[in-house]
């Protein structure tokens, strides 16, 4: 008798581990469509430590994925490239839609201690980094819509 309370109780941890597995496997994660022509998962950075950190804690980055950057209120917010390993693209938003792109902002050489800034030529209200090339390889312009789901 013990030995089936024992045999149950292991197969209800297994089915219990299983679907834990399987909702985090699955759960629904952020998404960020660009003029309707491509879907990223995103990463959020939203404390002030996380946006400095950006995607500098990252050595590559898969090309489905992205960072978003909420802010809140349009301003015209100053990115740089410390710490990077790889060169992307930034997308500077306001009220969903892209008002600036930089493509191909090239990752800082080593020793190289003056970093050029990059800024909206209008106040954004977020911004999103993607890999380099990326915005050129899907036609993103400026005035482009972004929705954000999840």
């Amino acid at each position: 008798m013990k030995k089936i309370f024992l045999f149950i109780t292991f197969i209800l941890v297994i089915l219990f581990i299983l679907g834990v597995s399987f909702l985090l496997l699955y759960q629904k994660r952020p998404q960020i469509t660009v003029g309707g022509k491509q879907t990223f998962f995103i990463a959020v950075a939203q404390t002030p430590q996380e946006q400095e950190i950006g995607l500098s804690k990252y050595k590559t980055l898969p090309q489905d994925r992205a960072m978003y950057f909420p802010f809140a209120k349009p301003d015209y917010y100053s990115f740089w490239m410390k710490g990077m390993h790889f060169p992307i693209d930034i997308l500077f938003i306001r009220n969903g839609f892209i008002v600036s792109i930089f493509t191909s902002v090239p990752a800082p050489t080593a020793g190289q201690v003056t970093l050029p800034t990059y800024q909206p030529n209008q106040p954004a209200d977020a911004v999103l980094e993607i890999n380099a090339g990326l915005s050129n390889k899907y036609g993103f312009t400026v005035g482009d819509e972004i929705k954000l789901s999840n």
